[in-house]
């Protein structure tokens, strides 16, 4: 199936609230184009260099999400177009963020990254320090924050992946209880998105069902 039959099938299936992010590492400006005539318009990117060298070449009113491990001395690059940061996990780097988004007169959403996962590779936050986080955010007015972000581990269990992303969701509830605009629940992707959305996810990262698959 081509690409735009890929998406047309994938966005048909998804429930109305779940806001579908075509992850588009590696690919070339090409594949993306065909995913935007299609009418997609939210793209996810992992390395700053290759979402800024898209950004440059494509149609000004893509939604573009940093999805990766971002580092505090790459936050510039992005600063002035990107619709959401989904992996913030320390105070500095919330700070970078609230720092070139007033150089650019913006206000920059982002998701708190959160650790669910067995794999102590994966980045985030834990409980405690989430709560910390988010008492400090008052401090940064130029960031947005509307939601959290997790990876679940990379396992063929399903149960323990359905009790990672509960555990998300249970946390994410919490603290939407407290927060005015906060909203999204980012998880799930390409191999566990259905029970990412079983578990009350609102928004999933999908890449390989949509693109086929990584050139690396």
């Amino acid at each position: 199936m081509s690409i735009t039959q890929n998406l047309i099938a994938l966005t048909k299936s998804l429930p109305k609230n779940v806001t579908l992010v075509a992850v588009s590492k590696t690919k070339p400006v090409e594949d993306l184009m065909e995913a935007y005539r299609a009418g997609h318009r939210i793209f996810g990117e992992n390395k700053v260099q290759e979402m800024v060298h898209k950004w440059e070449q494509m149609p000004q009113d893509i939604n573009w999400h940093m999805i990766g491990h971002l580092q505090r001395n790459k936050v510039k690059y992005i600063a002035p177009f990107v619709a959401l940061i989904h992996g913030v996990d320390s105070e500095r780097l919330l700070q970078e963020i609230d720092k070139q988004a007033v150089k650019h007169q913006r206000i920059i959403p982002c998701l708190l990254q959160i650790h669910i996962a067995q794999e102590s590779t994966k980045f985030g936050l834990s409980e405690t320090e989430l709560d910390a986080l988010i008492a400090k955010a008052i401090n940064y007015p130029n960031v947005q924050l509307r939601g959290l972000m997790g990876m679940a581990s990379f396992t063929e269990d399903t149960a323990q992946i359905q009790k990672e992303f509960a555990v998300l969701k249970n946390i994410f509830d919490r603290v939407q209880s407290q927060l005015t605009g906060f909203d999204v629940l980012s998880m799930g992707m390409s191999g566990d998105y259905t029970l990412a959305i079983e578990q009350g996810s609102t928004m999933i990262r999908v890449g390989s069902k949509i693109f086929g698959a990584r050139n690396y």
